[in-house]
């Protein structure tokens, strides 16, 4: 039987996802020096309004609010010991949001980097990441999670983990690298790489792609590449709104709902299945990029002059 996921993608052209999870939860009042996956304990009103905006906003699949939820990121806030509980809570919590939609919505468990260096440059192993990544996806495969979504990974090696402890889960998952102006990871892996690793893996994910990064018009420049590998597994773009501002204690990204739509239809038209947004994708930003995947008819493959005159150019200048 396929997973929700994959009957999805069987039936559709496209998909939308949500939004960022961060910068909404910041603009809900969470501070920055507290963990995000705390609130799915101590403001649960709270994330479920998050879940509640992207649903209703158009998203047919939204991640859970456990990004940093491994054993490495919460130790930073003395809570290791609570990796269960604030993963199974935010899996349950989209678990119920998206079954009361009236319609199919994918509840993605999310599942961001440890935060460490894997070996042999750092001192995390290949064992300890595998393990901290299975901690996890029980969790939220307990709470109800359809798919694991890992994403923002800068090292290869951390992507292997992350994909063994999926399968020792036996969970279906998609994964993410973060890409910079340079057309590489932080640690240095392209994204011809990428396209290629997914294939070596024992268990390939149902799709791959980017996320975050430095803008929506940087990330299309990394598809175009994840395109030309002739790899067909389904594409995923989760690019950034914009750059970020803080105004009067709030993020505000100045990337507009209008540049979002135009965004998400050229994202569609260079063959992208799966479209998000990340940092600073607010609902107004998936409402206008829903309408005009909708409402606007599909166009040829377009450029990167044309991607660059429709979401205001590149961060950086050239080929990579």
């Amino acid at each position: 039987m396929p997973d929700p996921l994959s009957q999805l993608l069987a039936s559709r052209d496209w998909l939308m996802a949500d939004g960022a999870t961060g910068t909404n939860l910041f603009n809900m009042g969470l501070q920055s020096n507290v963990a995000p996956e705390l609130w799915n304990a101590d403001q649960p009103d709270h994330v479920r309004r998050l879940y509640c905006d992207a649903v209703q906003s158009g998203a047919d699949l939204f991640l859970t609010n456990t990004f940093g939820g491994n054993a490495s990121r919460l130790g930073l806030q003395g809570a290791a010991h609570r990796v269960r509980e604030l993963n199974l809570a935010g899996a349950a919590m989209a678990r119920d949001i998206a079954d009361a939609s009236g319609r199919k919505v994918v509840v993605a468990g999310n599942i961001g980097p440890t935060g460490e260096i894997m070996a042999p440059m750092g001192s995390l192993s290949h064992a300890r990441a595998v393990e901290m990544f299975h901690e996890q996806a029980c969790a939220l495969k307990e709470g109800g999670a359809d798919v694991l979504w890992v994403e923002t990974i800068g090292c290869d090696r951390e992507f292997r983990a992350a994909a063994e402890a999926a399968r020792l889960a036996e969970m279906p998952w998609c994964g993410m690298m973060s890409f910079d102006t340079a057309g590489r990871t932080i640690m240095g892996v392209t994204s011809v790489q990428l396209s290629a690793l997914v294939e070596r893996l024992p268990n390939p994910p149902v799709a791959y792609g980017a996320n975050c990064g430095v803008g929506a018009a940087d990330l299309l420049r990394t598809v175009r590449d994840f395109v030309a590998s002739g790899n067909e597994r389904p594409i995923i773009a989760k690019g950034n709104a914009g750059i970020p501002h803080l105004e009067a204690g709030h993020l505000h990204y100045d990337g507009t709902p209008a540049i979002m739509a135009d965004y998400a239809c050229l994202a569609r038209d260079m063959g992208v299945r799966i479209i998000g947004g990340c940092c600073g994708t607010t609902p107004a930003h998936l409402r206008a990029m829903r309408d005009a995947l909708e409402t606007r008819p599909a166009g040829p493959r377009p450029s990167l002059e044309e991607i660059a005159a429709q979401l205001g150019g590149f961060s950086s200048v050239g080929e990579y």
